[in-house]
């Protein structure tokens, strides 16, 4: 029996902006009151990340690990800062249903709204989604898509979003998203090969001159991994992180050749998320960075217009031509 992707929400639960180079049609974008903010939010399993949009630009990106968080957490974390009078609260969350309801009690208290958590549908904001079951496939996945067509335009797109899990989802040059590929992060694999393995557990520990503390895989000492690039280390400790990575980037670049194969086309990989940064000397293909890449799906996904200037610096890096 299949299981259902964490945040993706069953029917029964409830429920472009584009660049110059965008010629995919446009969904018309529902404007806040003037001087209004609205503040998007992306729950991961591991880290939250905040920003308001406020008169079609996103504000500073902010971000967390919320582990433990209670109510009070969220209020003192996410609205203690405040964040001035807010429209809306527009979320997008695959931490589950306790989280949920934490996050909603606290933006009730604190800032008296209730916030809307999206949830996946076979079509929205210009981009439907091939999955046989549109509710299994994870809101920010869905979001991701969303803003990944809106940012390219009438161009393929392949979006990595690496986490506690890596995804990586195809969308063609028509706002379809074909499907994609899950697999579990380095540190997640890291973990995985440590905890299954004592031999390669023993090895991966190593004495530091100080107080003959043992480390363990990813408390690397500076200087002793080489380069991010190199695949062939010479410790234990390092050859597992430096294989978790490169296991990852590979999967990447083969997702693009994949999608050559189905599209004809090459498309443009769009890297995002909280384990992004390691792996981003590592992939071969062309890719751009987007940080904010699911608040910006969020964004869209609520009809909230984002200025073309926002949007012309992620068309630049990719190497977009515009006209």
């Amino acid at each position: 029996m299949s299981v259902r992707e964490r945040g993706a929400r069953a029917p029964s639960a409830g429920a472009r902006v584009a660049t110059a180079a965008a010629s995919a049609a446009v969904a018309p974008a529902r404007h806040a009151a003037a001087g209004a903010s609205v503040l998007l939010v992306d729950i991961g399993n591991t880290r939250i990340k905040w920003a308001l949009w406020r008169n079609g630009r996103i504000g500073p990106v902010r971000a967390a690990a919320h582990a433990g968080w209670s109510r009070r957490d969220y209020e003192r974390r996410i609205f203690g800062g405040g964040p001035g009078k807010l429209s809306r609260i527009i979320v997008a969350s695959v931490a589950g249903a306790r989280v949920d309801r934490l996050f909603a009690a606290a933006a009730r208290k604190a800032a008296g709204t209730q916030p809307k958590f999206i949830a996946t549908s076979r079509r929205a904001a210009s981009v439907t989604t091939r999955y046989v079951d549109p509710w299994r496939l994870g809101v920010d996945r869905f979001v991701g898509a969303i803003a990944a067509h809106h940012l390219v335009g009438a161009r393929a797109a392949c979006v990595v979003n690496a986490g506690t899990t890596v995804t990586i989802d195809l969308i063609d040059a028509k706002g379809v998203h074909r499907g994609g590929a899950i697999l579990p992060g380095p540190p997640l694999m890291v973990q995985s090969l440590l905890e299954s393995t004592a031999g390669i557990e023993r090895r991966a520990r190593e004495p530091t001159p100080e107080h003959g503390r043992l480390r363990r895989a990813g408390q690397s000492r500076a200087g002793q991994s080489g380069r991010a690039s190199d695949l062939f280390a010479r410790s234990t400790k390092t050859a597992i992180r430096q294989g978790a990575l490169h296991a990852v980037a590979a999967a990447v670049d083969r997702a693009v050749a994949e999608a050559r194969k189905v599209l004809g086309v090459v498309p443009i990989v769009l890297l995002t998320g909280g384990g992004a940064a390691p792996l981003e000397p590592l992939i071969r293909s062309r890719h751009v960075g987007v940080a904010d890449l699911v608040l910006r799906g969020v964004a869209a996904h609520a009809g909230l217009a984002l200025r073309a200037g926002a949007l012309a610096r992620v068309a630049s890096d990719a190497g977009l031509a515009t006209r």
